[in-house]
């Protein structure tokens, strides 16, 4: 059923933190498109003026170029607001092993500034993003919110703080805290520059382009893809649920599990170009295989995901073909 038919009510306000970015525009795009109003937080650090231009003919929608380190910025970003999306994280998980402390200020702290704004204002929802990468080093399948291992990177670590916090925030303060562990998330607006760019966008722009892409490792690590569509899905359903299901994170994927070669000749298949990838070195801090187990979403969210890999990616390669 998606997320299209949900009703908030009239005049919701929506402040969406790290709105420039992937995540953060689209869940941008589709609140405004269902006619509820958008404040928009970034500082741009890593999100794209853009995404931000996109919206700004739109009377519902405001944009606040500011810090979630600023705890000042996030009180005035919360005033009035009835839901909190919070995106705004750095991600990448080499890139934190090279910035440990900067991923803690920003990443730890940023959180929860907008944790304790968005109690001290008085917001009823406030839904996060976590990630699959606190599932660390446990090596079974598929991962399971409450089986977790050990840490393998500043970045998981930076997760597993923010969701201990909402928890607090929750337990503490009665504020609704609902943390989305998001699985491999890729579609339209995904990045593909840069080093740390997401493996689907950055492999579809290089074979557009006649380049010949780098695959980390062997190919044979395994991800739970998640379209775009599947995580406003999730996001919107937090806003709706029950305060029995605050203080919890939730795994939001499809369920599935797709080999990074497979995907990669998916990819030359459906472009119809014929390039053999080379191979580097394995990414340190990477996690071999994800796959998770949606059940608890289902269950307490309500989140039924839509599309599937195979129907995402079909999006996504149109997308990047009308837009690179």
């Amino acid at each position: 059923m998606g997320y299209k038919h949900l009703k908030f009510p009239a005049n919701s306000l929506f402040l969406i933190t790290g709105a420039a970015g992937f995540i953060g525009s689209n869940l941008c795009e589709a609140i405004l498109n269902m006619g509820y109003k958008v404040r928009a937080l970034d500082d741009l650090s890593t999100g794209k003026q853009k995404n931000v231009d996109l919206f700004l003919d739109n009377p519902n929608y405001q944009f606040i170029k500011g810090d979630i380190k600023d705890l000042d910025t996030c009180m005035a970003a919360c005033e009035g607001v009835d839901y909190v999306l919070n995106q705004a994280a750095w991600g990448s998980v080499p890139r934190s092993i090279e910035m440990p402390l900067f991923y803690c200020r920003n990443n730890i702290e940023g959180t929860l500034n907008m944790l304790e704004a968005a109690r001290q204002k008085g917001v009823k929802k406030f839904v996060y993003a976590s990630s699959s990468s606190v599932y660390g080093d446990e090596p079974n399948l598929p991962k399971t919110e409450g089986r977790e291992g050990n840490l393998l990177s500043p970045y998981a670590l930076t997760k597993r703080c923010d969701e201990e916090w909402a928890k607090l925030y929750t337990k503490l303060y009665g504020l609704d805290t609902y943390g989305m562990r998001y699985f491999n998330v890729f579609g339209r607006r995904q990045d593909p520059d840069g080093a740390y760019a997401a493996v689907i966008p950055k492999f579809l722009k290089q074979l557009l382009n006649g380049q010949t892409p780098t695959i980390n490792g062997d190919g044979k690590q395994s991800r739970d893809f998640t379209y775009i569509e599947n995580v406003i899905e999730a996001n919107l359903k937090a806003c709706l649920a029950p305060s029995e299901a605050a203080g919890e994170a939730f795994n939001i994927a499809y369920g599935g599990r797709e080999y990074l070669i497979d995907i990669y000749y998916g990819l030359t298949k459906a472009l119809g170009v014929n390039i053999e990838p080379h191979f580097g070195p394995d990414r340190k801090g990477d996690i071999k295989h994800s796959n998770a187990d949606i059940s608890k979403a289902r269950k307490l969210l309500g989140y039924d995901p839509d599309y599937s890999f195979q129907d995402g990616i079909k999006l996504a390669i149109q997308w990047y073909k009308e837009n690179l």
